[in-house]
């Protein structure tokens, strides 16, 4: 693995790729278009949780980095599919995807562990009142 302190600089590629890749949907939408391509409702239902107009911001943003084109066919039936360089996306996603589904378990026990030593420091200690603030 090549790792560099240049790796994440102003004009790198990385960030780019970062860039695509953070946007919430962008991961599930290639991936979903991974198998074959799909219209915009199927990648509503195949997705889930994603609302039609961010679906659609989504997929112009992708089809604008040159990862998917939008194909009118017979019936003027819209279809989304990858180009070639989307699919080159498919295998770094599956490989986070492996890595979520490794790891999600222990991420969510740090997470609820986290959330409940936060709130037992918000809480007073036993026997020790909090006195009110009176005006000075």
């Amino acid at each position: 693995m090549q790792n560099s302190a240049s790796s994440f600089l102003a004009d790198c590629p990385t960030r780019l790729a970062v860039e695509i890749l953070a946007d919430k949907w962008s991961a599930l939408v290639l991936f979903a278009l991974g198998s074959r391509p799909l219209r915009h409702g199927e990648l509503v239902d195949r997705i889930g949780g994603v609302s039609r107009k961010v679906l659609t911001e989504t997929l112009r943003r992708l089809q604008g980095y040159g990862l998917l084109d939008r194909v009118e066919g017979p019936s003027r039936r819209i279809d989304y599919r990858l180009t070639d360089l989307g699919r080159t996306l498919i295998a770094p996603i599956e490989t986070l995807n492996t890595w979520a589904h490794e790891h999600a378990a222990a991420i969510e026990s740090f997470v609820s562990g986290a959330e409940d030593a936060d709130e037992e420091a918000a809480r007073p200690a036993e026997g020790h009142a909090v006195a009110p603030k009176t005006a000075g």
